[in-house]
């Protein structure tokens, strides 16, 4: 049986960066870009399912920091005067702080969980989490675009074996991903 790579894309891409952008993001951003350089997959379709999912996650993130967030930020105790100062900022700046917090590099997880237990309104949140994730996306996307051109020459020259490889291991990768990640989190939860 022959596997299309470039069905798969075709087929499941949106799915793909939605979820990827709900986990972690840029990566999936910029790949989603390529995929649109390449033709595979619309640039306003990897836009709007970049934006998504980096809503969905955020929200999620930041529902939990609503709940359980000043329990999780004492656990940081050796990065208190980072989560002091990221508060300040929130309560002076927070539209600044909520459309920034997912250009701040190490903030990309912890800030939508900082803002959270700010008390910060949900509806406010929202919002301002749409605008955020709309102007990361187009960045993202645009970059990951423009990086195809570099990259996808380079891409073509591969020969196709080392291609199914190369996606059979970066699916792996992320199936180990997510298991790390959902062990994690179930573990914690149950203390």
């Amino acid at each position: 049986m022959h596997l299309d790579i470039n069905g798969l894309i075709s087929q499941y891409g949106y799915l793909a960066v939605l979820i990827g952008c709900i986990a972690e993001g840029e990566t999936f951003t910029l790949l989603g870009g390529v995929a649109a350089h390449e033709g595979l997959l619309r640039f306003c379709g990897v836009v709007l399912a970049a934006m998504t999912g980096g809503i969905i996650g955020d929200q999620i993130l930041f529902y939990i920091g609503r709940r359980f967030g000043t329990r999780m930020l004492h656990r940081f105790k050796k990065h208190e005067d980072k989560l002091i100062r990221a508060n300040t900022l929130i309560r002076r700046k927070p539209t600044l702080f909520v459309i920034g917090v997912r250009f701040m590099y190490g903030f990309r997880i912890i800030g939508p969980i900082i803002i959270g237990s700010s008390h910060l309104r949900p509806m406010r949140f929202f919002i301002l989490n749409v605008i955020g994730a709309f102007i990361w996306a187009i960045i993202f996307v645009t970059l990951g675009y423009f990086a195809g051109e570099m990259i996808t020459p380079w891409l073509h020259r591969l020969d196709q074996h080392l291609k199914h490889l190369l996606w059979l291991i970066t699916a792996v990768v992320f199936a180990c991903l997510l298991r790390f990640v959902f062990r994690r989190w179930y573990s914690k939860r149950g203390k």
